[in-house]
């Protein structure tokens, strides 16, 4: 794959002032919170604890692994650490399901246009190519 599926690790960069491994001890999820102090230029805190039994399914869109929160926001997520918490409205520390095998899911999107690699898990309720959509009579 010439041009891999975008994870936070590879995302959410250090500023160019800093070392390029200057956020290599900083879990994948938490990069999110450096990235938006830094280029938001605004104090943002990740939630102590998570929201227990809550879980949201990860995708990619447009060759990002992504996950969506209920204000809207998104960010981008990595399969080397499954949770999220949204950098805008707060909310707390979600767990991430991915698929069983991320780099499979990622190997069959190799020959696509990196804009048009899309993948929605199939347990996903959100997921647009579901056949489970009811039918209104």
């Amino acid at each position: 794959m010439l041009v891999p599926v975008q994870r936070a690790e590879t995302f959410y960069l250090p500023p160019p002032t800093e070392p390029t491994t200057a956020w290599d001890l900083v879990p994948a999820a938490e990069r999110v919170f450096r990235w938006v102090e830094y280029r938001a230029q605004r104090r943002v805190v990740p939630p102590e604890a998570p929201i227990v039994g809550h879980q949201v399914f990860a995708r990619i869109n447009h060759n990002r692994w992504v996950v969506d929160c209920p204000c809207g926001s998104a960010q981008v997520v990595s399969p080397s650490d499954a949770r999220a918490a949204c950098t805008e409205c707060g909310y707390g520390w979600v767990r991430l399901i991915f698929p069983a095998d991320p780099e499979a899911v990622e190997a069959t999107l190799a020959d696509q246009l990196p804009h048009l690699r899309n993948w929605w898990h199939a347990g996903d309720p959100l997921n647009p190519n579901s056949a489970s959509e009811e039918v209104d009579a």
